[in-house]
């Protein structure tokens, strides 16, 4: 069965740019919020083995007994929290403990520390530059590699055209998410760090090798193109050929990433969510966005010669 992806890709444009305008009025009206991993600070995770008592009880007794600046806390599944404070000594851990312990070890509570992670604020924005460099080497070598092994194909579209396609649609990909990691991060107080590049880095390598896939077939049709057939029809043939390679793989990797997401730990639950939005948005884009916007940059070739 086949799908008139190419000639319906106005419905996909405009799909993709009313997600494209939420994500970035998002991102510019509130950002992202950041983790720890980038400003610099104090997280701890502690599990209650009895009742667990409120998230004001918690942060008023760190604020009166210790000088740990603002207290945020948060729940963690249903009997843990996550605590952010300043960044604090191992000495300033123990107090912690302490006063955790004294007002909160007795048999009514009980509590366990599942999580303690400390960065300094000039490691933070260390860790911020090493993130932003890391995406934009991925994205220098993706073009490179994409631009190589189509050097072969220079009709009737060059070869770097492919490489740069399938940046505007990673580029698509990464802004949606971040778009809703801000929106995440302004209602849920969910914050972004080193995770989440990670997560970033991993979709921009699963969305490219879908976008490849096409973009090879596209190359072995147009080699092979002996009717002389119009190039957005081989195109057409391409992304038809390939999409059912493309949705079960992403089903099958989604499957998994969705059952880490209900029941793995709470540490990377939103890691697990970032991957997950990413293979839906990455599988939409190189199906969708990356060939029918290799025919339209065709067509304006078309028209100027």
């Amino acid at each position: 069965m086949n799908f008139p992806i190419i000639q319906k890709r106005k419905i996909w444009y405009m799909f993709s740019s009313i997600a494209m305008v939420i994500a970035i009025v998002s991102l510019a009206t509130w950002g992202l919020r950041l983790g720890i991993d980038f400003t610099g600070g104090t997280l701890m995770e502690i599990e209650f083995l009895q009742s667990v008592p409120e998230g004001t009880q918690v942060q008023t007794v760190l604020q009166d007994g210790m000088d740990l600046g603002d207290v945020a806390v948060q729940p963690a599944g249903d009997n843990g929290m996550i605590l952010r404070f300043r960044t604090i000594t191992e000495a300033e851990h123990q107090q912690v403990l302490g006063e955790l312990t004294a007002n909160f070890g007795e048999e009514e509570y009980g509590f366990v520390e599942q999580r303690f992670e400390t960065i300094g604020p000039s490691i933070g924005q260390e860790l911020a530059q090493k993130a932003l460099w890391a995406l934009i080497v991925s994205i220098v070598f993706i073009v490179a590699y994409i631009a190589y092994a189509f050097r072969k194909v220079s009709k009737p579209v060059e070869s770097w055209k492919f490489g740069v396609t399938a940046i505007i649609a990673l580029v698509h990909d990464v802004t949606i998410i971040t778009g809703i990691f801000a929106i995440l991060g302004q209602f849920m107080g969910v914050e972004v760090g080193a995770m989440f590049v990670t997560a970033l880095l991993t979709i921009l390598g699963f969305s490219v090798h879908d976008t490849i896939v096409v973009f090879d077939r596209t190359r072995e049709n147009l080699m092979h193109n002996k009717d002389r057939e119009a190039f957005d029809v081989v195109v057409e043939q391409a992304v038809n050929q390939t999409i059912w390679r493309s949705i079960n793989t992403s089903v099958s990797t989604l499957l998994v990433l969705v059952a880490i997401f209900v029941f793995g730990g709470e540490s990377i639950k939103f890691f697990t969510l970032a991957l997950i939005l990413g293979i839906l948005i990455g599988t939409y884009s190189s199906i969708f966005i990356a060939s029918p916007i290799i025919v339209d940059w065709y067509r304006v070739g078309e028209k100027k010669s």
